[in-house]
C-alpha cells in the first residue's frame, strides 16, 4: 500500500506541476520512446540474470507490494516451537524428538505453528540444527559457526533479486540516453521542417531522459529498498532460531533461551514476555495478533 501511496503522489506532483506551469499532458506520451526505454531495460535484466532470479524478482516484487513481512504470530509461532523442542530435548528421548524433526508435517509441535511449517526453509533450518544438537558431539560455538555461514548464504540468495533489479533501476538514466540520443537523430533528419515540427520532435527525445530517470528514481530503486527491507525482516526469522537454540545448548534453560532470541527482534515488532509466556502455555493460540 505504501508503495501505491507513494507513485500516486510522485506521478500528481511531477504532472501536476508540469500542467499548472503552462505545460501540455499531451506532450509527455511518447509510446516508442517508453518502448525504448522500458524494453531495453527488461530485456538487459533477463540477459543479465538465471532464470531462477527472474522468477523470484517477480515473487520479491510482489511481496514489496503485499509488506509481506512476519508479523507478531510468525515469530510467537517460532519461538513457541523453539520451546516445544528444547522442553522435549530436557525431558523426552532421542527417538522422540527424531519424530518430530523427520516428519515435521506430521509433528504435533510443528502442527501447532502452522505459520512456521508454511515455511519450508525456516522448518528445515529449525531441524537440521536440532538433529545436530541430539547428536552431541558438536560444540555451541561450531554449531553457531555454522547458523552464521548459513544465515549469510540464505541472505546473499534471498538478496539476488534485490540487486538484480536495482541494477536494471540504476541502468534506466543510461538508456533514457539512447532514447533521447534516437529521438536526436530523428529530428536531425527532419531538421528541413517547419520549427513546430522540429519542435516536437526534440521535445519527445528529451522525454527519453526524463521518463529513464523517474522511472530510476522515483519507481524501481524505491521498490528495490522495499525488497530488501522486506526480505531483510523475513531472515531475522533464521537468527531468532540461531540465538535461541545456542543459548540453550550454552546451558540455559527452555524459558530463558526464548528471551535470547525475543531481543533480536525489532523493539517495534517484538512479542511481549506475557505473550510469549502465553504461548508456552497454549501453543498456536496465546498472545495471537494475526496479520
Amino acid at each position: 500500500m505504501n508503495i501505491i501511496i507513494g507513485l500516486v503522489i510522485v506521478f500528481g506532483c511531477i504532472i501536476g506541476s508540469f500542467m499548472a506551469s503552462g505545460g501540455h499532458i499531451n506532450v509527455l506520451w511518447q509510446p516508442y520512446e517508453f518502448i525504448v526505454i522500458l524494453g531495453a531495460g527488461f530485456g538487459a535484466f533477463i540477459a543479465g540474470n538465471p532464470m531462477k532470479v527472474i522468477k523470484d524478482s517477480g515473487k520479491a516484487l510482489g511481496e514489496a507490494f503485499k509488506n509481506k513481512v512476519p508479523k507478531e504470530r510468525q515469530y510467537l509461532d517460532t519461538l513457541g516451537v523453539l520451546y516445544s523442542l528444547m522442553r522435549d530435548l530436557r525431558t523426552k528421548s532421542r527417538n522422540e524428538i527424531e519424530a518430530h524433526i523427520d516428519n515435521p508435517e506430521e509433528s504435533s509441535i510443528f502442527q501447532t505453528a502452522p505459520t512456521v511449517l508454511k515455511n519450508k526453509e525456516l522448518t528445515a533450518f529449525i531441524c537440521d540444527y536440532v538433529r545436530l544438537i541430539i547428536i552431541g558431539n558438536a560444540r555451541s560455538h561450531e554449531i553457531e559457526a555454522l547458523m552464521d555461514e548459513e544465515i549469510e548464504t540464505i541472505s546473499h540468495d534471498k538478496m539476488k533479486s534485490f540487486n538484480a533489479i536495482q541494477s536494471m533501476g540504476d541502468a534506466f538514466p543510461a538508456i533514457g540516453i539512447v532514447a533521447a540520443v534516437l529521438g536526436v537523430i530523428h529530428a536531425m533528419g527532419a531538421i528541413t521542417e517547419p520549427p513546430e515540427v522540429l519542435g516536437h520532435l526534440i521535445g519527445a527525445a528529451l522525454v527519453g531522459t526524463f521518463t529513464g530517470i523517474l522511472v530510476s528514481y522515483c519507481i524501481v530503486n524505491p521498490m528495490c529498498s522495499m525488497i530488501k527491507a522486506v526480505r531483510s525482516k523475513q531472515n531475522r526469522l533464521y537468527v531468532i532460531v540461531k540465538q535461541t537454540l545456542i543459548a540453550y545448548m550454552n546451558g540455559s534453560v527452555p524459558q530463558v533461551a526464548l528471551e535470547y532470541g525475543r531481543k533480536t527482534i525489532s523493539s517495534y515488532e517484538r512479542p511481549s514476555i506475557d505473550a510469549v509466556e502465553q504461548e508456552m502455555m497454549n501453543p498456536g493460540g496465546g498472545g495471537e495478533k494475526a496479520a
